[in-house]
Parts: C-alpha cells; sequence; structure tokens
C-alpha cells in the first residue's frame, strides 16, 4: 500500500481515538457508566470505582471511521482489490463491529439495569458464535475457500472441518482478548503490538487493504492509551475488548494464516489458559487455588508487581511473539 496513505489512515485512527476522549469520557460521567470493582478483585482497585468504562467506542468509532473513509478513497486512487480482499477488510471490520454490540449489550446491561454480570454467559457464546458464524459466510460468499497456509509448511485444506475449528477459534480468541483487559493500559497495549505485526505482515503480502485496517486499529489502540494508561480516566469495558479480539481474528484470518495466533497471542492464551487451569484446580482439590488470583495479570499484582510492570513484561512476551510471527512470514512463505 502507498506509504502516503497507510499514514493517513493510521493518523486518521490515532487523532479520531484520541480526540474523542475529550467528548466521550465527560459523557460517560454525565450518564453515571462507571465502572464496579468486584470484592474479590485486589483491594486497591476500589480507587477505580466509578471510573467510566464503555470507552471502547472511542477506538471503534475511530477504526471504523478511518476504514471507512480512508481505503475507498485509496481505492478509487489505485485501483480496488479482489471481492475476495475487500471481504476480508470490510467483512472483518464488521465482525470486529459485530463482537463490541455483543460488549455494548453486556456492559449496558451490567451498568444500566445494575445486573453486575450483563448478559449470561450462556447468551453471551451464542451472540459470539452467531457473529463468528456471520462473518465466515461472508468470506465463502466473497470466494474464501477453506484452506489455511502454515509458514515453513504449506497451504492445508481442512474441507467443512474448517467452519467449526475456524468458529472455535475465533470465539476463543476474542473471550482470550477479554480477559486480558483487567487492568490500567494493558490489553489496548499488548493489542497494539499485535494488530502493529500483523500490519507488517500484511504490507510485506501487498493486501493493501488489510494493512490499512490493521495499522488503523493499532494506531487507534494508541489513541486509546493516551487516556487508559495508568491511572486510567476511562475503560474500554467488553465494548472493546471483544471489539479487539474481533479485530485480532480478522486479520489473522484476512491473512489466511490463524496459526500466526500462537505466537502473536501469548499473552491471550495465557491469561484464558490460567482461568480455565485456576478453575479446574479449585474444582479438583476441593477449594484451593494454584494462583493467588487469575486471570494471571492479577496474580502478579496479587505478588506485588506494579501496573507498569505487568504492562511492560507482558509487552515485551507480546514483541517476543509478535517478532517470531512476522520472521515466519518473511521466511516461511
Amino acid at each position: 500500500m502507498n506509504s502516503t496513505w497507510l499514514l493517513i489512515t493510521a493518523v486518521a485512527g490515532f487523532g479520531i481515538t484520541a480526540a474523542l476522549g475529550w467528548r466521550v469520557i465527560p459523557l460517560l460521567h454525565r450518564l453515571k457508566f462507571g465502572q464496579t470493582i468486584r470484592e474479590i478483585g485486589p483491594k486497591w482497585h476500589k480507587n477505580k470505582q466509578g471510573t467510566p468504562t464503555m470507552g471502547g467506542i472511542m477506538f471503534i468509532i475511530g477504526i471504523t471511521a478511518a476504514v471507512l473513509i480512508c481505503v475507498p478513497l485509496y481505492y478509487m486512487q489505485q485501483g480496488f482489490e479482489t471481492p475476495l480482499m475487500l471481504g476480508r477488510v470490510f467483512g472483518g471490520l464488521g465482525m470486529a463491529v459485530g463482537f463490541g454490540a455483543i460488549g455494548f449489550m453486556d456492559d449496558y446491561i451490567g451498568i444500566v439495569k445494575r445486573r453486575n454480570l450483563g448478559l449470561t454467559e450462556k447468551q453471551k457464546l451464542v451472540l459470539q458464535f452467531l457473529v463468528a458464524g456471520a462473518y465466515l459466510i461472508s468470506m465463502k460468499l466473497s470466494g474464501e475457500d477453506t484452506a489455511t497456509v502454515i509458514p515453513f509448511i504449506g497451504s492445508i485444506d481442512l474441507g467443512l472441518l474448517y467452519y467449526p475449528l475456524a468458529a472455535i477459534l475465533i470465539v476463543g480468541l476474542t473471550n482470550a482478548v477479554n480477559f486480558t483487559d483487567g487492568i490500567d493500559g494493558l490489553n489496548a497495549s499488548v493489542t497494539m503490538i499485535v494488530l502493529a505485526a500483523f500490519t507488517i505482515c500484511a504490507g510485506y503480502l501487498s493486501m493493501a487493504g488489510l494493512t490499512a485496517l490493521g495499522a488503523a486499529s493499532a494506531a487507534a489502540c494508541l489513541g486509546f492509551l493516551l487516556w487508559n494508561f495508568h491511572p486510567a480516566k476511562v475503560f474500554m469495558g467488553d465494548t472493546g475488548s471483544l471489539f479487539l479480539g474481533g479485530m485480532a481474528a480478522a486479520m489473522a484470518f484476512g491473512l489466511d494464516m490463524p496459526i500466526l495466533l500462537l505466537p502473536l497471542g501469548l499473552i491471550y492464551w495465557g491469561e484464558i489458559l490460567s482461568v480455565v487451569i485456576q478453575v479446574t484446580y479449585f474444582k479438583r482439590t476441593g477449594g484451593k487455588r494454584l494462583f493467588k488470583m487469575s486471570p494471571i495479570h492479577h496474580h502478579f499484582e496479587m505478588c506485588g508487581w506494579s501496573e507498569y510492570k505487568i504492562c511492560g513484561v507482558f509487552g515485551g512476551i507480546t514483541v517476543i511473539g509478535g517478532a517470531i510471527g512476522v520472521l515466519a512470514v518473511l521466511y516461511g512463505l
């Protein structure tokens, strides 16, 4: 993609998201959309009680606006991509927005209706699989096949098995990203690095629209971090974390390489596995805990790590995973 257009798209994603903070955060305050801190959490998190949540609206608007304005303008100047590539870009964005809408409903019910748990787990899973299914159908209609690319190995056709496996992976990843949201700046910083790595891969493969989508998304995460770094002035809520999960999945499947989610998503998988392990261990030992608290970032908090340190270490791990993924694409295709 033309570097000027890529820069314009990234700046638009960053600028719109960052600028919205001056409007959205006061609005969330006025609407009393404040975060409720659970009693089981770290005691020092009580200081965050009432901090506005649902701030993910900021980067959802920023990314959507940047992509819907800049990408068509680029196509008008340089020429449109294939229907499949258009589907990967706009279908992927649509999937992310769909997951964000589920998160919005969950946040809205939990805050406005005073129901701490928002949607039930069953309701969320049903809605998430519907969104993932709609995305996979749109990809099929755009011309997508059932093959997936694995660096250093090649293309593997999974046949009809592709669809249930893809849906499970998309929903699993989205919830893993959701679990990563729990301390100031963590989810946005980790996902910014993940999306930046995907953007580099898309650029190397000359996927213009997907490169722009990734650049706008990574830059918007940075714009959100201006308001979300510790001490956070706003939280993204499930509105934002589910959207970011959908966006990471959209980039992975848009590249036809969901396998890249293994190295790039090291933190995501560690977060969700820590919850599964903790719950399983708790049930099998009659109430004992393997971690001081899960997801794993809370364990390190309870061990005395600051939020800055956790973000730094987890971000560093993601940089390493991102580098592995990028190198795999550069030298394995």
